[in-house]
């Protein structure tokens, strides 16, 4: 069991730094990587799990803190996985609207059973730079892409993505309910049962 008093977040995006740290609660601190490095290293792994220790392990090494890295994403059912990997920059780098338009776009006219699609997290742990041992916990979220955006809460693709148990979007849900059933809250929940939290 690893005892954490603060660990250094790998991102600069303030909707993850604060949807972990609810999850986390006071049991740990969670600095952002933006106190001490305004670089974002170049996710050149081909999986979630590559391209979370890559980013823990700059964390670690930048701060000399334990590092936390959340590698997350959707994968759509009928796009093959995709945008995977590349969801935060599938729109080229434009931001999340652009992200959405291209989503859409790429499924005009696929009827709704076909519309399958999973949010993605993986988080990686690391007790230093070098740790050989990486602590991993993934989550998964099914749901379906809807063919509109609707609500106002969360980021990224949260307006699109279906959520069948809530009979909602991401985007509509409390940001209290989503931290409970969400794929970071499922791969946090693991993370809080190996961490002992």
């Amino acid at each position: 069991m690893i005892k954490l008093e603060q660990l250094v977040l790998a991102s600069h995006n303030a909707g993850k730094l604060k949807e972990l740290q609810a999850m986390l609660g006071a049991h740990v601190k969670v600095r952002s990587i933006g106190e001490f490095s305004d670089v974002e290293p170049e996710e050149t792994g081909l999986s979630f799990v590559e391209n979370a220790i890559l980013k823990a392990r700059n964390a670690a090494r930048i701060s000399g803190l334990p590092a936390l890295a959340d590698d997350s994403g959707l994968a759509v059912d009928f796009l093959g996985g995709a945008p995977g990997i590349y969801s935060a920059r599938y729109a080229d780098g434009k931001g999340d609207a652009a992200n959405n338009a291209k989503l859409l776009d790429a499924l005009k006219g696929v009827p709704d059973e076909q519309r399958g699609a999973q949010f993605v997290s993986v988080l990686a742990l690391v007790r230093h730079a070098d740790d050989p041992l990486p602590i991993l916990c993934e989550g998964l979220w099914h749901g379906s892409i809807l063919r509109e955006a609707r609500g106002e809460h969360g980021f990224g693709y949260d307006p699109l993505f279906w959520v069948p148990e809530a009979e909602c979007s991401s985007a509509e849900l409390a940001p209290e309910r989503k931290n409970q059933i969400s794929h970071r809250a499922r791969a946090m929940a693991l993370l809080k049962q190996r961490l002992g939290l």
